[in-house]
């Protein structure tokens, strides 16, 4: 009897669990697959990590680690120290990681260590800002990787530059996969529960929303330096349009250590997947330093101002459809207010909607046990 394949997945953050999602669907078709699903813990309370497992229909993982918030030093290497046992314990054929979090770089750093394949979903994306956390992620955990998924042909080309050569496969992106999925869930007319809306269902009516700016932030960058974090919001106060504000556990500490007169934004809790693709779908204009919103703005048609001064999506830059203000106040002011990309072209960059399936059917090709 063939003995079966099995495959490590790795993730521990809100953007890693939506491109778990497709990847676990997938694997349920192949038989010769056998998944055991680790969750870091990075993420952990309930808007942040076990609503999203429930709204996306990913199975409860097989082990969390339990890891919880610290510096990016302390929780990498915390992450590392708990996830080696369960590897040593398992002794998987493959190790997947994605995206760009310290669970990633953990992973691969702790796979590479053992002597494990391992499989960077999301990878070759590059912003060139090393201030950045997730590019210190990203680019050793590319150098330490033996499959390299990559989303676009520039995240390709990123590779080639830094000598890699093997293992690369361009397969498109797979948030996008989760994207097309849910975007129709998204769209459907919500249903009521016991003659309540529930949370997971329906937010523009339970928040009466129409013509509005949807605004997210969370970035070190713009959130640990308080400067930056009040130059930001004062500029976007000056706005007179209505501004949502889904507002991220690190944010909500930072606000309470600035004082802003009047501020004008409307602030709500953290909100499920399918509530954040209502909000940004509905929205007038998004204003981010999220590299995933930057791409599902791009794929609603929807204009994004993103800030931050650069960005590892520079297609959507490319495009005309995002442009990049960082926290400069009046380029923050008059792009809130004049930037209108309707009239550009949309290109399709991030592949067919397919990737899990790609990424599986190379695995199986290319994996003996």
């Amino acid at each position: 009897m063939r003995k079966k394949i099995k495959i490590f997945i790795i993730g521990g953050t809100r953007p890693n669990f939506i491109k778990i999602a497709p990847l676990m669907e997938e694997i349920k078709k192949h038989k010769q697959i056998k998944p055991v699903l680790v969750h870091t813990g990075q993420h952990y309370n309930f808007r942040m990590s076990k609503l999203f497992f429930q709204e996306l229909k990913i199975p409860k993982p097989d082990y969390n680690l339990g890891v919880g918030s610290g510096s990016h030093s302390w929780q990498t290497a915390k992450i590392m120290e708990k996830a080696e046992p369960v590897i040593l314990k398992e002794k998987p054929n493959l190790v997947i990681v994605v995206g760009d979090v310290n669970s990633t770089l953990a992973g691969a750093l702790t796979a590479a260590k053992l002597n494990i394949p391992v499989a960077h979903i999301e990878a070759g994306l590059r912003s060139y800002d090393k201030t950045m956390p997730e590019e210190i992620n990203r680019t050793l955990t590319d150098h330490v990787s033996d499959f390299l998924f990559c989303p676009t042909k520039t995240a390709v080309e990123n590779l080639k530059k830094e000598g890699i050569r093997k293992g690369i496969y361009n397969v498109g992106d797979i948030t996008y996969d989760a994207f097309l999925k849910n975007i129709k869930i998204a769209g459907k007319t919500p249903r009521k529960h016991n003659g309540l809306f529930s949370d997971s269902e329906e937010i523009l009516e339970k928040l009466k929303l129409k013509n509005y700016l949807l605004l997210t932030l969370h970035r070190p960058s713009n959130t640990d330096n308080l400067k930056n974090l009040k130059k930001i919001l004062e500029a976007i106060n000056k706005n007179r349009e209505k501004i949502i504000f889904p507002v991220h556990p690190r944010t909500e500490k930072q606000l309470k250590k600035i004082e802003i007169r009047n501020l004008k934004l409307k602030i709500i809790p953290p909100v499920s997947f399918l509530n954040m693709l209502r909000l940004e779908k509905n929205a007038k204009k998004i204003i981010t330093d999220s590299g995933g919103i930057q791409k599902e703005a791009y794929w609603l048609k929807i204009p994004c101002i993103t800030l931050r001064d650069t960005t590892e999506w520079v297609e959507t830059v490319k495009s005309g459809w995002n442009i990049l203000v960082g926290n400069d106040e009046k380029k923050i002011i008059n792009t809130i207010k004049k930037f209108n990309p309707q009239h550009r072209k949309h290109y399709n960059y991030f592949g067919n909607g397919k990737t899990a399936q790609k990424i599986i059917r190379v695995l199986i090709k290319n994996l003996k046990v």
